[in-house]
């Protein structure tokens, strides 16, 4: 019998200026041999230090700290070192979540707003499952992401919200890594895209109307997190909504969203797999979905839904994909039309108009 071979555990630095929180997330990964922590730092100047010292393969961090903020050492770490970074970050700081996010944090994990140890305890599978996914990075596509943090927002001349129908409607499927490349695709769009996209980012309730809002001020659509019913024109973008899924449904001439109950069949929510089956339906040949960064094979279904309607599946490449999971998956699923890289997928989407 041939002996077992075990990865050597992943190396994360706590940062958080909370003696209690570190102590926390210390205690929570000791209930995995996948990792071990390497070292705590209380503000942004020692986790900087430590950094070049320890050279971990992962970071959890607090954003609000005294000396050195999470922001300027994101900045700094970003520019400098590049490492993967797990935000540990309460509901109430939406905002600061995406402008970490913006800067090169690769996830979060939303703790409660009041932490007590029963409450963070809450939270321990989903950092651990997070941190650990550091394994399956591509380093290159994570260390030349672009930064979106001195992005200057939309000016005011931006085009009105239009009533016409759209030329296609983009059904996009995005999980870790994701927010970023959503970045990257919306900043890309042309002054007057006539096409609509509908977006299932894996994400927690509540941050997902913030994350339409980010989206709202960085291109020329007019995006906002879906409502039930809602009317999908030219130039509208629409995020679906965390623990719910959302269709694309006709109603005589008109398209509209259905927001839906999760049921067992969805195996992530918000379903990728749910929204491309229903854009398949109502679009046919004309349908048209992309699968970028993310964990697991969340649109591979669904895809396959779609090149069946005869419609057509852009995948993100190695290249660009921070965590190939998701599009690599539909790759080798015989699903995907074709895959570009990111840039090149924000340009086709762009050609569309």
């Amino acid at each position: 019998m041939e002996p077992v071979i075990r990865e050597t555990p992943l190396r994360v630095l706590v940062v958080d200026d909370s003696v209690f929180n570190r102590r926390s997330i210390a205690q929570i990964f000791s209930g995995t041999d996948e990792a071990s922590i390497v070292g705590n730092a209380a503000d942004g100047e020692e986790a900087l230090r430590l950094v070049q010292a320890l050279k971990p393969d992962a970071i959890t961090l607090d954003l609000e700290m005294p000396r050195m903020d999470g922001f300027t050492f994101l900045r700094i770490l970003m520019s400098k070192m590049p490492t993967p970074v797990i935000v540990v970050s309460s509901y109430a700081q939406k905002e600061n979540v995406f402008k970490a996010l913006e800067l090169g944090a690769l996830d979060f994990v939303a703790k409660p707003d009041r932490a007590r140890d029963a409450d963070l305890q809450t939270i321990a599978s989903e950092l651990i499952e997070k941190t650990l996914l550091v394994r399956t990075l591509r380093p290159q596509a994570f260390a030349a992401r672009r930064k979106f943090d001195s992005m200057p927002a939309l000016d005011v001349t931006r085009p009105k919200p239009s009533k016409a129908r759209p030329s296609r409607v983009i059904a996009v499927a995005s999980s870790t890594g994701g927010p970023s490349a959503l970045m990257e695709i919306f900043s890309r769009l042309p002054r007057n895209p006539t096409s609509a996209l509908l977006i299932a980012q894996h994400m927690p309730e509540k941050f997902t109307r913030t994350f339409a809002e980010r989206l709202n001020k960085r291109g020329s659509m007019t995006v906002t997190e879906a409502t039930d019913g809602a009317l999908v024109y030219e130039r509208s973008g629409f995020v679906c909504p965390g623990k719910t899924c959302m269709e694309l449904a006709r109603a005589g001439t008109e398209l509209i969203l259905r927001l839906r109950e999760p049921d067992e069949s969805d195996r992530y929510v918000p379903s990728a797999d749910r929204l491309f089956h229903s854009v398949a339906r109502a679009e046919g040949e004309n349908a048209v979905g992309v699968i970028l960064t993310g964990m697991g094979d969340d649109g591979v279904r669904g895809a396959k839904a779609i090149i069946d309607a005869g419609g057509t599946i852009i995948a993100e490449s190695e290249e660009t994909a921070v965590v190939y999971g998701m599009p690599g998956t539909a790759k080798r699923a015989g699903v995907v039309t074709r895959s570009l890289p990111l840039p090149g997928i924000a340009d086709w989407i762009a050609a569309f108009g």
